[in-house]
């Protein structure tokens, strides 16, 4: 079932607001980007494109570089090669802050709230760059909207919340700093069927509502369903791309399997 009780609304760089457009210029736009730890390139020389007011995803095998790809477009890896645009301006170089106060927000895998800090503290402090209190708490007020769950368990220490509330939490503290892309990796990593169907019902809402995504989802079928446009990978490259209505998933099997294309 889908959330009932919507967010505001978002409003992008580029003045949109809601459904995407076509003509949009990329609100995202990445050029030959390349990461390597060491000796081994991890992610080798990709493109990729995000227009405002869509889900974009990134599928492969295990090892593909789907997370190293994210982590590099956040600031938390740097680049060997390549350039990043937001919004028509360079950040290759920007530091992970400035990129979440330009409108960035990252949802890492494996969730990582922290543990010892109540689902209220941890829903705050996704907006520790914002200075503007009132409108903190009425967008606490709005992810509770959003995740009921959350609601009952404020004052709980989020390391005790289940798997799938500690998603919740996770996609709501990244919703506090009101980014204008949200990048998600895996956020239906390790849940029950229940949970998978309610995360991603959630990413369709805040899409609905004018957000943009870049979603990395293992189960592809899933991340097809749910994406305007997605990009496969392979060790460190993107070997196809076409929109989510396009693609065709036994085309998709024969990537991961390593086939040609």
């Amino acid at each position: 079932m889908s959330p009932k009780s919507p967010i505001a609304p978002i409003v992008h760089p580029t003045g949109l607001i809601g459904h995407p457009d076509k003509a949009a210029p990329p609100l995202l736009k990445v050029e030959n980007l390349a990461v390597s730890y060491g000796r081994i390139r991890a992610v080798d020389g990709i493109g990729l494109h995000v227009e405002p007011g869509r889900i974009v995803s990134l599928v492969g095998s295990n090892g593909a570089g789907k997370t190293t790809t994210l982590m590099a477009l956040s600031g938390l890896l740097p680049l060997t090669a390549g350039k990043v645009a937001f919004a028509g301006e360079d950040i290759t170089t920007l530091a992970p802050e400035l990129r979440v106060a330009r409108g960035i927000a990252h949802v890492p895998e494996r969730r990582r709230v922290f543990a010892g800090m109540s689902v209220r503290e941890n829903l705050v402090l996704g907006a520790y760059a914002r200075g503007d209190a009132v409108d903190v708490a009425s967008d606490v007020e709005r992810m509770v909207a959003l995740f009921p769950r959350l609601g009952e368990r404020m004052g709980q220490m989020a390391g005790t919340l289940s798997g799938g509330e500690q998603q919740m939490l996770a996609i709501a503290r990244g919703l506090m700093s009101r980014p204008s892309l949200l990048i998600m990796d895996e956020p239906t990593m390790g849940l029950a069927p229940q949970m998978i169907d309610l995360i991603l019902d959630t990413v369709l809402e805040i899409r609905r509502q004018g957000m943009t995504v870049l979603l990395v989802e293992q189960n592809a079928v899933e991340a097809m369903r749910l994406s305007d446009h997605v990009y496969i990978m392979r060790l460190g490259r993107i070997v196809h791309e076409d929109s989510g209505a396009n693609i065709d998933p036994e085309r998709v099997k024969s990537f991961y399997l390593g086939a040609d294309a």
